[in-house]
């Protein structure tokens, strides 16, 4: 019944961006449809949609800057698309026509592009390439396995995030209190950093949005489990994992604040930059913000440790970002060079710079400014690590969002707040999970 009600979601929202988008086709530059490509001349305009327009505008600028000064025969239109606005835009393209040459591609939405038929695989391109050898194969890995087509790759992978442990190093010298580099020092440096009653706390905890991505990285960094699939039937639940997953929530109102029963990254991140606060887990993304708050003399940022002493460090995939080549393109040839150029180590080390996210270039790994932010280095180090074990989401099922995010989000606020258990908050994830699988493998 679950399936079925999925489905029927899909399909109905489907038909009505359908109908929508029927009434505007004619108003765009290409049918969206995957036969009307072209490898082209190698020349010309070919147009770029950035992914996360605004914030990354300038970085692309100079990226674009620096192409088309190498390459004087091809032009690049830039579009800058606000990340929010993303995956709507594509499937608008994708229904009514218009879509670029080339696009930012993270693996949360890759699969539905994929399924849409909307972008060239680029598998054998890699092989030709300059890039070939180049590319972190912990993220090759993860744009392979979000695109739910076995080997063949669908973007070119350009960065990556990382579950980073935050804490600040002057509350836990103040202390006396060990860094957190095991989940034993993590929970003890909780409790002792807490004096509730002068407001400050251990731990800042995500229960609002985007609360269950997060809660399944202390989740697998904590039991040890390094596959997301048992066969058919996911980990999710797991005894480690509910065990695991019962520990982490103990920490509200013990040494969170309780209003952390409705953060969402901004309030988190907030929260933690008042100054009372000794740790959260976040992705890199938040290290200007740590940055900024405090110095970086104060705060430093950790990948999760591993399971026990010894244990090989187990790692949740963050969405890959990337760069696709839209099989509607009449300038493939162009728009290849242009993603050849973009992943390139110059370039792909300048992006994540300003980024602060791992470049996929492994070249850039000796890089100045990797050194000099060293969560940045440690998260790289850690993900390429051949003993590292990453949990690959699954991306490609197209329930994914709704179930990581709108079906279950609202359930661990009940897990915070002691209405259900660790156990049937994950028994009914793991459900939901395995009925998308099920559902998907028949579609296969």
């Amino acid at each position: 019944m679950r399936a079925t009600n999925h489905r029927n979601r899909r399909t109905t929202a489907a038909v009505a961006l359908a109908a929508v988008f029927a009434l505007t086709a004619t108003a765009c530059g290409d049918d969206g449809s995957a036969g009307g490509g072209d490898e082209g001349s190698g020349k010309g305009t070919i147009t770029f949609w950035d992914n996360n327009g605004g914030v990354r505008t300038p970085v692309w600028e100079k990226i674009i800057a620096e192409f088309e000064k190498k390459n004087p025969d091809i032009d690049v239109k830039y579009v800058p698309i606000p990340i929010t606005d993303v995956q709507s835009k594509y499937d608008t393209a994708i229904a009514g026509g218009g879509l670029p040459d080339v696009g930012g591609v993270g693996t949360a939405y890759l699969a539905n592009m994929v399924a849409q038929d909307a972008l060239e695989p680029v598998g054998d391109r890699l092989e030709g390439s300059a890039l070939k050898g180049k590319l972190s194969e912990q993220m090759a890995e993860s744009v392979r396995s979000a695109g739910g087509r076995g080997d063949e790759m669908y973007s070119v992978p350009t960065s990556a995030n990382q579950g980073t442990l935050w804490y600040r190093t002057d509350l836990f010298e103040a202390a006396g209190a060990e860094p957190p580099t095991s989940w034993d020092k993590f929970y003890e440096a909780a409790e002792k950093l807490t004096d509730a009653k002068k407001n400050k706390f251990g731990f800042t905890i995500r229960g609002g949005a985007g609360s269950v991505a997060q809660a399944l990285d202390m989740m697998y960094a904590q039991s040890g489990i390094d596959t997301f699939w048992n066969g058919d039937r996911t980990t999710v639940n797991d005894p480690k994992n509910v065990a695991a997953l019962e520990k982490y929530v103990g920490l509200y109102k013990k040494a969170t604040p309780e209003a952390d029963l409705n953060n969402d990254f901004a309030k988190m991140v907030a929260q933690f930059g008042q100054g009372d606060i000794g740790m959260l887990q976040h992705n890199l993304g938040s290290y200007g913000d740590h940055v900024k708050a405090f110095g970086k003399d104060k705060v430093e940022g950790i990948p999760l440790p591993p399971s026990a002493e010894g244990s090989p460090r187990t790692i949740v995939s963050n969405p890959v970002d990337g760069l696709g080549l839209f099989k509607s393109s009449k300038n493939k040839t162009a728009a290849w060079k242009f993603i050849e150029f973009a992943a390139s180590h110059e370039m792909n080390s300048l992006w994540n710079q300003e980024a602060g996210s791992i470049p996929a270039n492994t070249e850039a790994s000796g890089d100045t400014w990797i050194n000099e932010v060293k969560p940045v280095k440690a998260a790289m180090e850690s993900l390429n690590d051949p003993g590292t074990k990453v949990v690959q989401l699954p991306y490609y099922l197209p329930d994914w969002n709704n179930i990581s995010k709108a079906d279950t989000e609202p359930d661990f606020q009940k897990l915070l707040l002691g209405e259900i258990s660790a156990k049937e908050f994950t028994d009914k994830l793991a459900g939901l999970l395995d009925d998308a699988q099920a559902e998907w493998k028949q579609q296969q």
